[in-house]
């Protein structure tokens, strides 16, 4: 019998519900990056992968590269390099700097030994087949080139996850609801060194600790909201459990004067 974990976990790698659902442009993903705003410390995510290609020369590959965020950045910061980004929605790559190509990350359509750094940066769990895309991540890394991947801790922004399941219980009128949909819980910091460790042996991990506070619910809810492509899989009505969330973090602000959340990301930079 599938569980509903499974199936959240299956649809988190759908290919229809990413290219054309989930990133069919910049909105949802734009909305769940918004909420570092509020984070302390800040972290400069893209200046901590241009830190980490330093003595990086040559071709950059950005797989599942999103809004292009990251694009963007090397662009500006390290012209010399040519840098590439691909996804797997051609909607998302729209206003991405160019170049950029329509791309499976589990097949990409390079050579071997294309690129001197390879980024995956928040998106090894949304392949159907993490270790074979991770082989895919080495084949066409060239000798003595370096890949930066990123994710999220399993125990990153658990105050959302008991919100979502506090509204839900609300909205289904039982005690605690079923789990809200997650993205990095099977390409998670704490499983990410064993599956790179496959293609690579020399893994550098840098955690990122952090706490968001709030004071108004509307990043939460915008957040929360962002998930909206996996609605069917939440096992609850989506639009109520957001409106239902929102009413509980306006509470919890007027009681306490914010809402806080803890964050635990971090980067990967890896070398075979």
């Amino acid at each position: 019998m599938t569980t509903n974990t499974e199936q959240q976990d299956a649809a988190v790698a759908d290919r229809n519900i990413l290219a054309h659902s989930a990133y069919s442009d910049g909105r949802h993903l734009t909305a769940r990056q918004s909420i570092y705003y509020w984070q302390q410390p800040q972290y400069d995510l893209p200046g901590i992968v241009v830190h980490e290609l330093t003595d990086t020369k040559g071709t950059v590959l950005d797989i599942g590269c999103g809004n292009g965020k990251f694009v963007s950045r090397l662009h500006k910061d390290r012209p010399d390099l040519l840098t590439v980004g691909t996804d797997i929605s051609a909607g998302i790559l729209t206003d991405v700097d160019k170049p950029v190509l329509v791309a499976d990350a589990q097949v990409l359509p390079f050579a071997d030994d294309t690129a001197d750094a390879v980024l995956a940066l928040h998106m090894l769990y949304h392949v159907t087949d993490i270790p074979a895309t991770v082989q895919e991540l080495a084949r066409v890394l060239r000798p003595g080139g370096i890949c930066v991947a990123s994710t999220n801790s399993a125990t990153d922004k658990g105050e959302l996850d008991e919100l979502w399941q506090r509204a839900a219980g609300d909205v289904l009128g039982v005690p605690e609801g079923p789990a809200r949909v997650s993205l990095s819980s099977r390409f998670s910091l704490e499983k990410a060194p064993e599956f790179l460790g496959d293609a690579f042996s020399d893994i550098r991990v840098r955690e990122l600790p952090g706490t968001i506070e709030v004071t108004d619910p509307a990043p939460v809810v915008a957040h929360l909201a962002s998930y909206e492509a996996w609605a069917e899989q939440c096992g609850v009505p989506f639009q109520e459990t957001v409106a239902r969330a929102r009413d509980l973090v306006t509470a919890d602000i007027a009681a306490n004067g914010s809402f806080t959340i803890t964050c635990l990301g971090g980067i990967l930079a890896c070398r075979p």
